[in-house]
């Protein structure tokens, strides 16, 4: 198994469970302990995981132990609760803090909070403007991140295409929607996902 297929593997069976061991990798990928060590360093070098003993564990990221901090101190202070909303791609999680129940508090311990986590995708709502409007599937993807604010060049390069060819399929999602600007486009969107 090629090292990039090894990654996959190991980041997906810590998307799965919060950590894994080096024994049970080896189970699953068939790699010496050597070579599953040696991945682990390489993936907590670019701060996809973080080293254990024995294995490895998911990273929080840096905005939510941030966002953790604030919002206890506005807490502290009466302040109204703020949500934080970490986006990668369609995906988003949104993480929202919430006081403990009062009859929890005594057992627990005064000031504990809960973090309620929610993750929404987007594939499903571009899959379906895709199947309504009769847009190809890269068509919906380019008009999803001219949604989003993002300009041809900023496409491209989420897309792994050229500006030049987000224009020629912003022309075809133009004539498709019966608009003339991205403007009209998005809020074509926007009609279509309230719909």
């Amino acid at each position: 198994m090629h090292e990039r297929e090894r990654w996959r593997v190991i980041l997906s069976a810590l998307e799965s469970g919060r950590v894994v061991t080096v024994r049970g990798l080896q189970a699953r990928l068939k790699s010496s302990a050597a070579t599953i060590r040696r991945d682990l360093s390489q993936l907590e070098a670019m701060g996809k995981l973080r080293r254990v003993h024995g294995g490895a564990e998911t990273v929080t990221p840096p905005e939510v132990i941030a966002w953790v901090a604030r919002e206890s101190l506005r807490r502290r202070a009466g302040a109204d609760p703020l949500t934080l909303t970490v986006a990668r791609g369609s995906r988003r999680i949104s993480f929202a803090l919430h006081a403990m129940p009062e009859d929890t508090l005594e057992e627990a311990g005064d000031g504990e909070w809960l973090v309620v986590m929610r993750e929404s995708d987007d594939a499903a709502v571009v899959e379906a403007v895709a199947l309504a409007c009769k847009l190809t599937a890269r068509e919906a993807e380019v008009l999803y991140w001219v949604v989003k604010g993002k300009t041809n060049r900023d496409i491209g390069d989420i897309l792994g295409t050229s500006p030049r060819t987000v224009t020629k399929h912003l022309e075809h999602v133009f004539e498709k929607l019966g608009v003339e600007t991205r403007t009209a486009a998005a809020m074509r969107w926007r009609g279509l996902r309230r719909s």
